[in-house]
C-alpha cells in the first residue's frame, strides 16, 4: 500500500462509538457468551449427573466431554462454509443448534439423549470459536483488531461467570432432583437473544470483496462507519490481498506452514494450562481442598476474578502487544499451578489451592485467555482465514476434549499430578513463544502474510 493510501486507510478507521462497529461486535461477540456458559455451567451438574446416571469417574469424564466432541468436529467442519457462505451466515445456524441443545439437555429422557443434546451445543461452541473471532477480525480497524477480538474473550469469560452464578442460583431455588435440568435450560434465552440479534449484521466487507460484490461491500463498510473515497480505499486495500493463484484459495502446509504452527501453539498451550479440566471440576477440585467455604462460592470468585482481568488483557492487547502478554502469563501460570499441585498434595494448606487458581487467573486471563482468538484470527491469509481458523479451534477443542476425558481419572489417583503437567506445559510455552513467534499488533490482515515470512507464491 502506497504512503497516501495509509493515510486513507488511517483516516477511515471508525471509532470505536462508532454504531454500526459496535452493533456487529457486540453481536458476534454474544456467540463467546453461549460459548463460556456452556463450557462452564457443567461444573454445577458433575454431582448431580452422576448420582443421577450412577456414573463412575470414567463414565463423568465421558459425560463431561461429550460436548467437547462436538466442539471438536463444530470447530473442524466450520471454516469450509464459513469462507464458502460468509461467517455471518453460519453463525445464524450455530445460533439455532445452540437453543436446541439448552432445551433439549434441559428436557433429556435418558443419558444418551442428554449426551446428543450436549454434542449439539458442542458443535455450536465449536463453530463459533471459529467464526466469531473472524468475523470480528474482518471487520475491526488494525490499530482496534486486538481489542475487539479479545471482546469475544470478555463475552466467553462473562458467559462463564454467569453459568457460575445461575448455578448458584438455581441451588438456592431448591428445585430438587431438577436442578441440574435448570441449569442447562437456561442458555435458551440468550440463544434466542442471539439470533435476532444477527438479523441485523452485515456480511464482512472482506468477505463480499472476495465474492466480486463490491456494492455489497460499500454498503457493509458504510454500516460501520466507513463510506465515499474511504470505502473505496478499503475496497482497493482488500483487493491487494488477492494473488489470482488458485493455490492461494487452498490452505496447504506448503504456503501456510507457519501461521498453521502458529495457530497450533497458540491454542495448544491455552488448553495444556489446564484451564478448562479447572473450570469443568473447579467445584470438585475445591471440595478435594477440604477448606471451609462453599465450592460455589469459590467459583463465583475465580469468575469473577476472571472477568477482571481479561478486561487488563483487552486493554493491553494492543499496546504491550500479544507476544509480551503470552510471555508474562506463561511464566505467572507455571509457579501458580506448582503452588497449586503442592497444595492439592496436602504439602501447603488447602487454602492455597483458592490462592493458587486466583494467581493463575490473573496470568491467564490477560495472557493467553485474550490472546488465543485475536492471534488464530488474524495469521491467515483471507481466501482461508475460516479454515485457518479451524485448525487452531480445532486443536483446541480435541485437547480440551481429551484433558476432560481423563482429568477424574489422574485426580483420582493424585491430585496435584495434573496440576504438576500442565506447570511442565507453560514452561515449554515460554520458550516457544520466546523463540518462535512473531508480533502482529497494528498489523493489517493483508500484509500478515510479510510479516509472518510466509511464502506469497
Amino acid at each position: 500500500m502506497s504512503d497516501a493510501d495509509a493515510a486513507i486507510s488511517s483516516e477511515a478507521e471508525p471509532p470505536l462509538t462508532e454504531p454500526g462497529l459496535l452493533i456487529c461486535t457486540i453481536t458476534i461477540a454474544l456467540a463467546g457468551l453461549l460459548f463460556g456458559f456452556d463450557t462452564a455451567v457443567i461444573s454445577g451438574t458433575t454431582e448431580l449427573l452422576r448420582q443421577e446416571y450412577d456414573l463412575s469417574p470414567v463414565w463423568l469424564g465421558v459425560t463431561v466431554s461429550s460436548a467437547l466432541w462436538g466442539t471438536l468436529v463444530g470447530a473442524l467442519v466450520a471454516g469450509t462454509p464459513g469462507d464458502r457462505y460468509g461467517s455471518r451466515n453460519v453463525l445464524r445456524v450455530l445460533a439455532i443448534f445452540y437453543l436446541v441443545s439448552a432445551v433439549g439437555s434441559a428436557l433429556a429422557w435418558d443419558w444418551t439423549s442428554l449426551l446428543v443434546f450436549r454434542v449439539i451445543g458442542g458443535l455450536a461452541v465449536g463453530g463459533a470459536s471459529v467464526l466469531a473471532p473472524v468475523y470480528i477480525s474482518e471487520v475491526a480497524p488494525p490499530s482496534r483488531r486486538g481489542r475487539l477480538v479479545a471482546s469475544f474473550q470478555f463475552m466467553v469469560i462473562t458467559g462463564i461467570l454467569l453459568a457460575y452464578i445461575s448455578n448458584a442460583v438455581i441451588v438456592g431455588m431448591d428445585v430438587g432432583t431438577a436442578e441440574w435440568r435448570w441449569k442447562f435450560g437456561v442458555a435458551a434465552a440468550p440463544a434466542i437473544v442471539f439470533f435476532l440479534l444477527l438479523l441485523r449484521v452485515p456480511h464482512t466487507p472482506r468477505w463480499l470483496t472476495g465474492q466480486d460484490r463490491e456494492d455489497e461491500a460499500r454498503e457493509a463498510l458504510s454500516f460501520i462507519g466507513i463510506s465515499g473515497r474511504h470505502a473505496d480505499a478499503e475496497i482497493a486495500h482488500f483487493r491487494e490481498g488477492e494473488t489470482g493463484d488458485a493455490d492461494a484459495e487452498k490452505l496447504s502446509w506448503r504456503r501456510h506452514s507457519k501461521p498453521i504452527l502458529l495457530a497450533i501453539f497458540v491454542a495448544g498451550f491455552n488448553q495444556l494450562s489446564g484451564i478448562n479440566a479447572m473450570l469443568y471440576y473447579l467445584n470438585d477440585i475445591f471440595a478435594a481442598a477440604g477448606n471451609d467455604l462453599s465450592p460455589d462460592l469459590q467459583a463465583i470468585v475465580i469468575g469473577v476474578v476472571n472477568t477482571i482481568f481479561t478486561a487488563v488483557g483487552i486493554l493491553f492487547i494492543d499496546r504491550l502487544g500479544r507476544r509480551p502478554l503470552l510471555l508474562i502469563g506463561s511464566a505467572g501460570m507455571a509457579v501458580s499451578l506448582v503452588v497449586a499441585a503442592l497444595a492439592l498434595n496436602g504439602v501447603l494448606p488447602g487454602i492455597y489451592v483458592l490462592v493458587a487458581l486466583i494467581s493463575f487467573i490473573v496470568f491467564f486471563a490477560p495472557s493467553t485467555g485474550a490472546v488465543i482468538w485475536v492471534y488464530i484470527s488474524e495469521v491467515f491469509p483471507q481466501p482461508v482465514r475460516g479454515r485457518g481458523s479451524a485448525v487452531g479451534a480445532s486443536t483446541h477443542w480435541g485437547l480440551n476434549a481429551a484433558i476432560a476425558a481423563v482429568f477424574p481419572s489422574i485426580a483420582a489417583a493424585s491430585q496435584g499430578l495434573p496440576f504438576f503437567v500442565f506447570a511442565a506445559m507453560m514452561v515449554a510455552q515460554f520458550v516457544i513463544v520466546l523463540t518462535f513467534f512473531p508480533e502482529t499488533k497494528n498489523v493489517p490482515l493483508e500484509k500478515m502474510e510479510r510479516q509472518l515470512g510466509v511464502r506469497m507464491t
